[in-house]
């Protein structure tokens, strides 16, 4: 498996719809359950994405890139945020924070083989 990616979701729906498209085109993918988890997963296995549900209850995703970005050296990964399109305050937030894109959850949806290959 030629990429590896981390996301940050937690709604199980999409969860399982990343897992599934992950295996059909051969991406390994990483769902940490913490902040610090997340930190981790990424110094260790070094992704080439990461994908955060920008609702995400379990870890807060503008914590998250805040932390990723400022971070010594902090890692110049590339970070999407996906959201519900009417949420454009936290679609500014997520930008503010250091996300290199944000999308909204239908384009995520109808372009997530895409986004885990690469190929978009």
């Amino acid at each position: 498996m030629a990429r590896n990616i981390i996301a940050i979701v937690d709604e199980l729906f999409f969860a399982s719809k990343i897992r599934g498209t992950a295996e059909q085109v051969d991406v390994a993918v990483n769902f940490p359950r913490t902040i610090e988890g997340a930190i981790g997963a990424v110094k260790e296995h070094q992704p080439s994405l990461i994908i955060c549900d920008l609702n995400s209850q379990r870890i807060d995703p503008i914590e998250f890139a805040k932390r990723l970005r400022t971070e010594e050296g902090g890692p110049s990964v590339e970070l999407l945020g996906f959201f519900s399109h009417v949420q454009t305050d936290v679609q500014k937030a997520a930008q503010e924070a250091g996300f290199d894109r944000v999308i909204p959850r239908s384009l995520f949806a109808s372009t997530l083989p895409q986004i885990l290959s690469g190929t978009e």
